[in-house]
Parts: C-alpha cells; sequence; structure tokens
C-alpha cells in the first residue's frame, strides 16, 4: 500500500519514524508532505495513493477525485467536515477519524476561557501593566451558578464532571437525553437558554446545528450569562452574537472556532465586539493531544490494513 500523509501531523518526531519504520517492514511505503493549499500539487501527492491521511486541512473533492487508486481515508482530528465525505462513500473509500484524542483538551480550554470572563482576567492584565487598580471589576465564580452543555458527547460530559467539582449546577441539551452523574437535568435547548448563567458549545457541525445560536437565541439569555463556543464556528451566528455584545444582551463570549479558520479579516465582526475573548482554534492544541492523536491514527491504519475499521465514519 502507498500511504500518503499530507500535512504535519505536530506531534513528536519519534512517533512519524517509528511508523514510518513499521511500515516499511509490513511492506508499505509511507510518504510524509508538507502542507499546501496548491490543488496541482495535492493532485500529484494523491494520484497513486491507498491512503490519504491529513488532520484538519481541506480536501477538496477535486482532489479526491485525483486519487483514483484511494480505498482509506485516515483522518487525524474529530471533525470531518473539512473532506467530501459523500463523495468518499459513494467511491467506496472508507473513513475513519481519531476521536477523544482532545477531550481533556477541549474540556480544560473551556474552564479556562469561563474563568477569564467571569474574573475579567483580561482587563485586570491590562490595569496590572499600566499602574491601574482592579477597583470596579466584576468578579463571579463558576460555584453556585448553572452552566448549560450543548452537546453532552465525550467532551461534554468531561466538561461536566469538571464543572460539577467547581460546584456548578450542570444541565444539558444533546439529541438523545443523556444519563451521567456529573448532569443533574437534561432540558429543551429554550430552557438551558434561558435559565444557565453558563453555556458551553460540544456539538458537532451537521445541517440541524448550522446557526443553532443566532439572534432570537441570544435574546433569550441572561444578560449576565457567557457563552463558551470550542466546539465548531458555524454553529453560531458570530455577527449576531457581536450585535449582542455590544448590545449588552449577553455579559460575554469566548471563541475558539469561527465560520473560517484563522487568520481573521480585520474587518470580522468579532474581533471589535465587547467582552469577548477570541483564540485561534487552540481548543485541540496541546502536545499530549497532538501525540494522542498521531497515535489514534496510525492505530486506525493499522487496523484497517488488518481489515477491521475502527473509528468508523
Amino acid at each position: 500500500m502507498k500511504i500518503a500523509l499530507l500535512e504535519d501531523l505536530g506531534c513528536s518526531p519519534e512517533i512519524i519514524s517509528q511508523n514510518t519504520e513499521k511500515l516499511a517492514q509490513l511492506g508499505h511505503e509511507f510518504r510524509a508532505f508538507p502542507k499546501t493549499a496548491d490543488l496541482a500539487t495535492l493532485k500529484e501527492e494523491v494520484k497513486d495513493a491507498d491512503v490519504i491521511m491529513l488532520a484538519n486541512m481541506p480536501l477538496p473533492a477535486e482532489v479526491l477525485a485525483a486519487a483514483p487508486k484511494a480505498k482509506f481515508i485516515d483522518v487525524a482530528f474529530t471533525g470531518v467536515d473539512h473532506i467530501p465525505v459523500d463523495a468518499a462513500h459513494k467511491a467506496g473509500i472508507a473513513i475513519s477519524n481519531a476521536s477523544g484524542y482532545a477531550d481533556e483538551a477541549v474540556a480544560e480550554l473551556a474552564v479556562s476561557l469561563m474563568i477569564q470572563l467571569l474574573r475579567q482576567t483580561g482587563e485586570a492584565e491590562k490595569r496590572a501593566r499600566s499602574g491601574g487598580v482592579k477597583t470596579g471589576l466584576s468578579a463571579r465564580l463558576i460555584e453556585g451558578k448553572t452552566a448549560g452543555i450543548i452537546g453532552a458527547g465525550e467532551i461534554g460530559r468531561r466538561l461536566a464532571k469538571i464543572l460539577k467539582a467547581f460546584g456548578a449546577t450542570v444541565i444539558a441539551h444533546n439529541r438523545r437525553e443523556v444519563q451521567d452523574p456529573s448532569i443533574d437535568k437534561n432540558v429543551t435547548l429554550d430552557e438551558l437558554l434561558e435559565t444557565a448563567d453558563i453555556i458551553s458549545l460540544h456539538c458537532p457541525l451537521t445541517p440541524q446545528t448550522r446557526g443553532m445560536l443566532g439572534k432570537k437565541e441570544f435574546e433569550k439569555m441572561k444578560e449576565s450569562a457567557i457563552l463558551i463556543n470550542t466546539a465548531r464556528g458555524p454553529v453560531v451566528d458570530n455577527a449576531a452574537l457581536a450585535d449582542a455584545l455590544n448590545k449588552g444582551e449577553i455579559a460575554g463570549a469566548a471563541i475558539d472556532v469561527f465560520d473560517m479558520e484563522p487568520p481573521l479579516p480585520a474587518d470580522y465582526p468579532l474581533l471589535h465586539a465587547k467582552n469577548a475573548i477570541l483564540t485561534p482554534h487552540i481548543g485541540f492544541y496541546s502536545q499530549e493531544s497532538l501525540d494522542r492523536r498521531a497515535n489514534i491514527v496510525f492505530e486506525n491504519l493499522y487496523a484497517w490494513l488488518e481489515g477491521r475499521q475502527q473509528n468508523r465514519i
């Protein structure tokens, strides 16, 4: 088999070298390419590939069409909305993802963003650096708050456990009711929006969730509520969110994902919104997570080569 890795996985070099050697011993050819958006280059890289490996870089349908031998797409990422899933399935190409590799990283970042918003650490740091003091800063705790989780999958449930340790009441809205000791109540979306002090998104991007939170939903939230999005950018109407922040309809938002990959254009509405923390899609990004996902993606590969596909999409 010819295996083409289309981008750096960001993992420890030893993981790549060990697996390159192992694949060679098994009689397979593994080639790693630098990330590129050039279509001609991508088509050349995949033209003889039996297996295409990538993380979160887009895989255009026309590039996949230029890989007639492709039988397996091994995605080092949880979401697969950046690859042509329907076209792959129609061509009989199997797909696996690296679900679970960043559960802890995303949950920890979500909690960090909550604390930064509630304690106004960004403004506090500015004051400290300019000789100011804390007078007038608002500061609130997670303890005693109602935290609403939209999407109670592995990450959402891990976050719920952490929030319970902080002393929060945790409610959840999910496609199916979730039975978990860290979730106090399953609720409708409207009930969550109306009652939660902290709302954290952990749902996938689907036709049903695209634009799920917009102007009407922000109007239902408490003025004191904060929103965290470490899930998928298009789940939120970010222009409507910027408007809600600037009007004071909600107290703050921390956004790690957008309707495009950073860098963001200078006129992007959230860049100029009040009480907003923006991070450039770092939820998954820790050395531990990157090593874990590389190990998962190679485990997926060996399983598929042995005829027992895992983490199937």
